[in-house]
């Protein structure tokens, strides 16, 4: 694991990436935010981002964050989900996380409505678009987006916020940005029918330049920042 200086040192260099690509290809200065990715990685990690003024954080594992979140309570953090959902596990993400970017099926997006407490603020939803096709990847197809964006929509105690997609890796920019072009007008699409989405969730450690190109407004960073995650025990 990186040093505490590390951290700091890859955080202002994500950052310095970011702004230099948000100049590059006309996109506003600040408009594009980082999650830090921080799975696998120690409360201690983030306590250490967290004094960079960074405050968004994506996990993966719910059992892994859901401990870091009791570690970490007082510290003003703004949790994001970014891992596969299963039903069984959907009211502690519905509790402790204020965005779920892996929503792929309108029972999760009942089932987080149903089980966010009322006493919080609506939970911020992405849907996860798989972009590739993959059968290894969850997410929903092209064709399906735009019932299950308006069914996911009307749903109560959630707010529909954008897409998020994790591509197949490709050899190029060129390619990166094909790719992402794609999940950029999916998304202009749904905002055309009616559905006033703000978030595009795309683009990672190595890929991020391409993602901002093709309009993404949150890039998900880990090893970038944290280097190799550990294994899981």
């Amino acid at each position: 694991m990186p040093t505490n200086i590390a951290i700091k040192e890859n955080i202002a260099q994500t950052r310095e990436r970011i702004t230099a690509a948000e100049k590059k290809f006309n996109r506003a200065a600040g408009s594009v935010s980082l999650l830090a990715v921080s799975k696998r990685q120690p409360a201690s990690a983030i306590l250490t981002a967290l004094e960079q003024q960074q405050f968004h954080f994506g996990e993966n594992y719910l059992q892994e964050a859901l401990d870091k979140i009791d570690a970490l309570q007082e510290q003003p953090i703004i949790w994001h989900y970014i891992g596969a959902i299963q039903s069984n596990k959907t009211g502690p993400i519905a509790t402790y996380f204020d965005w779920v970017h892996s929503v792929s099926s309108l029972k999760v997006a009942k089932r987080l409505s149903t089980q966010r407490p009322k006493t919080l603020s609506d939970l911020n939803i992405c849907l996860q678009f798989n972009v590739s096709e993959e059968d290894s990847k969850s997410g929903t197809t092209l064709e399906e987006l735009c019932t299950l964006a308006a069914d996911v929509a009307a749903l109560p105690h959630i707010k529909l916020r954008g897409l998020m997609a994790i591509p197949q890796k490709t050899e190029t920019f060129e390619q990166q940005r094909a790719i992402f072009h794609t999940v950029q007008q999916a998304q202009q699409h749904l905002i055309d029918a009616g559905h006033p989405l703000d978030t595009l969730s795309l683009g990672m450690s190595a890929d991020l330049e391409a993602a901002i190109a093709e309009g993404s407004t949150m890039v998900r960073i880990g090893t970038a920042i944290f280097g190799p995650r550990k294994t899981a025990p």
